[in-house]
């Protein structure tokens, strides 16, 4: 839910809503589910062990119940507000992918993520990016909202929060045709043969709220207002007209019919989540001081 470490030379999807490439495989849409941050993180690595094994590729919407703020792969944990996030009742968890921390608000995120082998998607990853990042660019034009990868790189304002980072035309989903605030950050990665692609999706930015898990950012609530849009400044909808159409056009790439998860699944999720996403070891500890 960060910028990816591609290489920046693939040609953008048309995200004009079209059933994918890949629609004549078998997918499920699991439809929106409210869960902790810690299973949420673990269910997409579920999905990647179920594609994996011969099992239906995985389309799913998703809620942070309670709000969360997951860090990326390599976040130092001293950029976090820990007393703030325990007080206002925040759930913080590291995640597989990289970049910086997001946090998503119970109410003002709505996030996404795609499962599917790798040896069907392309090799590159920015080519896979952009492909995936397809159904993403469909819904929000089904919103009413012109969103575009960004128009030209932008700098940093505070590099710790993934939507402070410095923009890029290879992976930053913008407002405005691409000109405008960032609308969403993305990720990638690789595990038990599939690919794993998961998006943060800002329905309200709440700039203080987001700020607030962030330790000694120095930035204030309006040049975080410059930076960083939501569905609700572009659009009139409500939560669940966004989350309807992020389900149909994830839905309608991928031709999915919608599933749920297995009792196995589920399972399975709770060992991931007790053995890494819940773990102090996994989410205060940087990779390579564990």
């Amino acid at each position: 839910m960060s910028d990816t470490d591609a290489d920046a030379d693939a040609d953008a999807g048309t995200g004009d809503g079209a059933a994918g490439p890949l629609a004549d495989r078998e997918w499920r849409l699991i439809r929106e589910e409210a869960r902790p941050g810690p299973l949420n993180m673990a269910l997409d690595e579920v999905a990647a062990e179920t594609a994996a094994d011969g099992g239906p590729r995985t389309v799913r919407v998703y809620r942070w119940e309670p709000s969360c703020l997951s860090m990326g792969y390599a976040q130092d944990p001293e950029s976090v507000d820990w007393d703030h996030c325990a007080d206002a009742g925040v759930d913080v968890t590291r995640r597989q992918t990289g970049g910086g921390g997001i946090y998503h608000d119970r109410d003002g995120d709505i996030s996404y993520s795609i499962t599917a082998p790798a040896e069907e998607l392309p090799g590159k990853l920015l080519d896979a990016y952009h492909l995936l990042c397809e159904p993403v660019l469909s819904a929000f034009r089904a919103l009413g909202v012109d969103a575009d990868y960004a128009d030209e790189e932008r700098p940093a304002i505070y590099r710790p929060a993934c939507y402070l980072r410095g923009l890029h035309p290879a992976h930053d989903v913008c407002a405005d045709g691409g000109a405008g605030r960032k609308l969403s950050g993305n990720a990638q990665y690789r595990r038990d043969e599939s690919v794993i692609q998961h998006g943060s999706v800002t329905f309200d930015a709440k700039p203080r709220e987001h700020l607030a898990v962030f330790r000694d950012h120095g930035v204030g609530e309006e040049r975080f207002a410059e930076r960083v849009g939501g569905i609700t400044d572009y659009a009139d909808a409500t939560r669940g007209d966004a989350v309807a159409a992020f389900e149909e056009s994830l839905a309608g790439w991928a031709d999915a019919e919608a599933g749920e998860w297995t009792d196995a699944e589920l399972a399975r999720a709770e060992e991931i989540a007790d053995e890494k996403y819940r773990s102090d070891d996994w989410v205060r500890e940087r990779p390579g001081s564990r």
